[in-house]
């Protein structure tokens, strides 16, 4: 069966439409299909590719990767199309920070390249799935790569926290996070969470700006079940999940959230340079951190 690449890029930047061309022209030059979003098709304007809809499950069926050019924006948007389908991402940074990029736009040629010779493995990474309900009314069933945050919408809301079905704690707050690893480093950070590796499996609950003693960041086993019900007098607040879907919660809606059923499935490249690296690296490049003076093991 020939081989099939979904491409999909942060339209609106001149720089990053023709960063989508040199994947296009060099994936055709390959002998591998393409396909590219139909709202996409007209401003890439290459010839020979297949516009699909990205608006249906099926863009994404049967395509070997699906390469993302932008930033963790643009990846997030690409995970509801790949995840479905089971497609690994391969993320082509062209944002500022871009934790879920594999490859960086200097070296777009060479990770193309390592896509083109099958040089990559695949990684699966936690979801979470989210469930909204106020008196046995589903109001949003939905899931997340990143995150699931439950927030005002002017006033401070007043939640419980739950923890496998046992009440933990009572919070004044602007909201509450429930986060994967992946989400570790996103808004979860933010709010003062920890950093958690990617391949360590665990949930997250992180209290914004909470009014109470006990209010510190909470990881806990993947098999739990997190809940935050927000109680009858107080104003309702908003669901985001991912920072891209959003369901109004009036008073006395409980959002759970648990372990996805399904992962996203993310695409790491060898021999193309700055990819592959330790998350460690990763951390250190991505927020500039201070390293000098390290030695290192010492080797006899």
């Amino acid at each position: 069966m020939k081989r099939t690449v979904l491409v999909a890029v942060h339209t609106g930047r001149g720089a990053a439409v023709e960063s989508a061309r040199l994947v296009i022209n060099r994936l055709v030059d390959a002998g591998i299909a393409v396909r590219v979003l139909e709202s996409e098709y007209a401003e890439i304007g290459c010839a020979g590719v297949e516009a699909v809809p990205g608006d249906e499950p099926g863009a994404a069926k049967d395509a070997e990767v699906m390469i993302v050019l932008g930033g963790d924006g643009s990846l997030l948007r690409a995970a509801e199309m790949a995840r479905p389908a089971g497609t690994p991402l391969l993320g082509v940074n062209l944002g500022h920070v871009g934790f879920l990029a594999e490859a960086e736009v200097d070296d777009l040629a060479g990770a193309v390249d390592a896509v083109v010779a099958g040089r990559y493995d695949v990684e699966e990474r936690m979801t979470i799935d989210v469930l909204a309900r106020q008196n046995g009314k589903i109001l949003a069933d939905t899931w997340a790569l990143n995150e699931a945050t439950v927030e005002k919408q002017e006033r401070m809301l007043e939640v419980v926290a739950e923890i496998d079905g046992r009440p933990l704690s009572r919070w004044g707050c602007d909201g509450v996070i429930c986060a994967t690893p992946t989400g570790s480093t996103a808004y979860a950070f933010s709010a003062g969470g920890p950093v958690v590796w990617p391949e360590v499996e665990a949930l997250l609950m992180v209290p914004i700006s909470a009014h109470a003693l006990f209010a510190r960041p909470l990881v806990v086993s993947p098999r739990s079940t997190l809940a935050v019900e927000i109680l009858p007098e107080t104003p309702g607040g908003v669901l985001w999940c991912d920072g891209r879907r959003r369901f109004e919660l009036p008073s006395g809606t409980r959002v759970e959230v648990r372990r996805g059923a399904e992962p996203v499935r993310l695409a790491r490249l060898h021999g193309v340079e700055d990819t592959g690296a330790p998350f460690t690296d990763r951390l250190v490049a991505k927020f500039e951190l201070p390293v000098q003076g390290w030695r290192g093991r010492v080797r006899p």
